[in-house]
């Protein structure tokens, strides 16, 4: 029989009408169809037509399904993939010529269902390609349906066929900053622009269109990369009942972006708009990294719905336990990736390189990245081979990579993760940051090794100080402003008995539990958020902050807001007005991370980098007397930078009462007079100023107010450059 016959013999017999040309037309390009190529894996799109390639090594049969629409409840037309001539070795592959760019396309897959063994075929579901670069949602999506028995076509997602090249980067690669000169924004691309004060059309709000829309004002606060939460095709009903997955961290495509996220209805739509919003932010400067989250995906557990990869090869995508019938968690949301099986190495590396080359990204930070770390039988590996992958990939080099070091069963390796080029969200910096501002016992040694690096925790891996992602709030949390307004979480509209979210978030309120109209808390509270932005932009690391912290946004009280997808969640655009002097602040704190924006090497050196090199010495009330007891809650620390003409002198005061320090001498034939940039005590526009502007402070002394953080700064003589 020839091949074209065997195509020809494999279509199955559905009610297709040929009476309408186009359709009818469709018909002879199925008919048309031929054995096609193992690699690569996806739908594949060349000039005469679209290659298709899916991994099974277990399934008796496969199916590929052809919809016009997402909402269709049956395939319009259907090519069942012979085993002899469309399959080799475990890859099941067809050519279909004329195919054209948009189509809509799924597997069913045959084969046994014994869970016992860890085999969960079921050939009543529409299954997404592993490898589809688009991902068409229907209106009536049902998770439940991907769940229960019987046939879910009509209600489930769809892939779609994208040709990469059809796009005009005009010239756009990837920025390659580097790390010490990088402030990164975490944010949420809906939240950022869904709130009706934004500003932005209402057909754009929440998409990558409305990003675009408010560029100007990250350029405007300074940042100099976003990092976005998950982008990829998620689950948004993966959540307790009557909610939605709003932070997107249930992925069930690692190459599509999410479909919500686009303005645009067109099937590619959201891979164009994409990219739209990568191109339009690196020419404002601005670098691009995706939270990845290649730990699990949104199929769950034994209960959960099948939707690609279980219903493909169950065994080879997730870990399993000794009872193959159950999965391994140790993500905490039902499964875990088999990130060091063969397929799925290949399948993560390939969505890096794919982000990377044809998406243009700058970076991406894993999600429970310890994850990447265990084998098969969840052991920790010393030398995992994916993450080895991901290091020495020559398209993936200088891309920024960050690990979130832990994972949800309790491995925690901030300090210890594999890898050399491995940047790290540096947990303890977060945690003991808040410890000392909240006047903790015991928490200024600690506090002092942070603002440093991390020496404590890096110093045997000879490697840059940005290893550290130094942040004390982040989307998993509270934000800054729910850190110092309430003591306990408040999480009951999540719908799980205030049960999910830390308990440990050393968060203090400041004197009174949430919102207040208070005027002296409020002051006290504003002071707090500017101590933390303050030491996280010039301790040395790479910093990050939350979007919305600049303004003191809100989750009143939230710290688990994964299904908060209201005007609660989102960015309030007004708080723009009622926190002006927070914004301000940061504004100029981010302008002055760095001390020069050209020139040789050294003069693009920041601040943080400048006070390890130049550290004077430690001092307390006193010169040159730090106590380092557990009762002290303050320190000040002094630098001198001969080649910068420049002297620094930081005061941190988490004392409940003001303190007077003597500061070092500096005049007398040696240069200038103290000149005060910071301090967080004073009400703006005197709580920062900009640095050419900062006012002479004639004394010997300083009074820091309680609670507060003090940056001076001096010129060491006339050829001083700190202009």
């Amino acid at each position: 029989m020839s091949q074209i016959r065997k195509a020809e013999h494999g279509i199955l017999g559905e009610d297709m009408p040929t009476t309408d040309p186009q359709r009818s037309d469709q018909l002879g390009l199925v008919l048309a169809a031929s054995v096609g190529r193992s690699a690569p894996l996806g739908a594949t799109v060349s000039s005469a037509g679209v290659n298709f390639s899916v991994y099974s090594r277990d399934a008796s049969a496969i199916e590929l399904l052809f919809f016009d629409h997402e909402d269709d409840g049956r395939p319009s037309h259907v090519i069942r993939l012979d085993t002899a001539a469309n399959r080799t070795y475990h890859y099941w592959h067809v050519f279909v010529p004329g195919l054209r760019v948009g189509q809509l396309y799924g597997y069913r897959v045959h084969g046994p269902f014994d869970p016992a063994k860890g085999l969960r075929f079921d050939p009543t579901k529409a299954l997404l390609d592993p490898y589809g670069r688009g991902v068409a949602v229907p209106r009536n999506y049902s998770r439940e349906t991907a769940r229960r028995e019987g046939d879910n076509a009509a209600t489930a997602m769809k892939s779609v066929v994208v040709d990469p090249s059809l796009y005009d980067w005009e010239g756009d690669t990837p920025l390659r900053r580097p790390s010490s000169q990088t402030i990164i924004y975490e944010m949420h691309v809906k939240g950022f622009t869904r709130h009706p004060s934004s500003g932005v059309p209402e057909a754009t709000r929440g998409t990558f269109r409305g990003l675009i829309e408010k560029i100007p004002y990250l350029q405007d606060l300074g940042v100099s990369a976003v990092e976005l939460l998950p982008v990829f095709q998620f689950d948004p009903q993966d959540c307790p009942p009557g909610r939605i997955n709003y932070w997107g961290y249930a992925p069930v495509s690692f190459f599509a972006p999410h479909q919500a996220y686009s303005s645009r209805q067109d099937p590619v739509g959201p891979v164009d708009e994409f990219r739209d919003m990568v191109k339009a932010l690196h020419r404002a400067g601005i670098e691009v990294i995706l939270d990845v989250v290649f730990n699990h995906t949104t199929e769950g557990d034994h209960c959960g719905p099948t939707l690609s990869f279980r219903g493909l090869d169950n065994g080879a995508y997730y870990l399993l336990e000794r009872d193959r019938s159950r999965y391994t968690n140790y993500s905490g949301t039902g499964n875990t990736l088999n990130a060091n099986h063969p397929i799925v190495r290949r399948m993560i590396v390939d969505s890096l390189r794919y982000w990377v080359e044809e998406m243009h990204v700058d970076g991406f930070r894993f999600d429970l990245a310890s994850i990447l770390a265990r084998d098969s039988a969840g052991q920790v590996m010393s030398d995992p081979p994916v993450l080895w992958d991901i290091e020495s990939d020559p398209a993936l080099a200088g891309t920024k990579m960050i690990a979130e070091a832990w994972d949800a069963a309790g491995l925690y390796q901030v300090g210890s993760f594999v890898g050399d080029s491995w940047k790290e969200w540096n947990g303890r910096f977060r945690d003991d940051v808040r410890s000392f501002f909240r006047g903790d016992e015991g928490s200024l040694r600690i506090f002092a090794d942070r603002l440093l690096g991390s020496h404590e925790i890096y110093r045997h891996e000879e490697r840059e100080a940005e290893q550290s992602v130094n942040f004390v709030a982040c989307h998993d949390g509270f934000t800054l402003n729910d850190l110092v307004s309430y003591n306990e979480k408040h999480n009951d509209a999540n719908g799980e008995e205030n049960r999910d979210g830390s308990n440990d978030d050393r968060s203090w309120n400041c004197g009174l539990e949430g919102p207040t109209t208070d005027a002296e808390i409020e002051r006290l509270r504003t002071r707090q958020v500017k101590n933390f932005m303050t030491v996280t932009m010039l301790s040395l690391g790479l910093p990050m902050f939350l979007m919305g912290d600049e303004v003191r946004r809100t989750q009143y009280g939230n710290n688990n807001a994964y299904c908060q997808d209201n005007e609660g969640n989102w960015f309030d655009w007004s708080l723009l007005t009622k926190h002006a002097d927070v914004h301000r602040f940061v504004k100029l704190l981010n302008a002055r991370r760095t001390l020069r924006d050209s020139g040789a090497e050294r003069e693009r050196m920041t601040l943080a980098q400048l006070i390890r090199e130049g550290i004077k010495g430690w001092h307390g009330v006193k010169l040159h007397e730090p106590d380092w007891t557990d009762h002290s809650h303050s320190v000040a620390l002094s630098a001198e930078f001969p080649k910068e003409g420049l002297l620094v002198h930081f005061i941190f005061n988490a004392y409940w009462e003001p303190l007077d320090f003597e500061l070092p001498q500096v005049g007398a034939g040696k240069g200038d007079a103290w000149r005060r940039w910071i301090d967080t005590f004073r009400e703006a526009p005197e709580d920062i100023v900009p640095w050419q502007e900062a006012p002479t402070i004639p004394d010997s002394t300083y009074r820091a107010g309680p609670r507060s953080v003090i940056v001076l700064w001096a010129s060491l003589g006339d050829g001083a450059r700190h202009g």
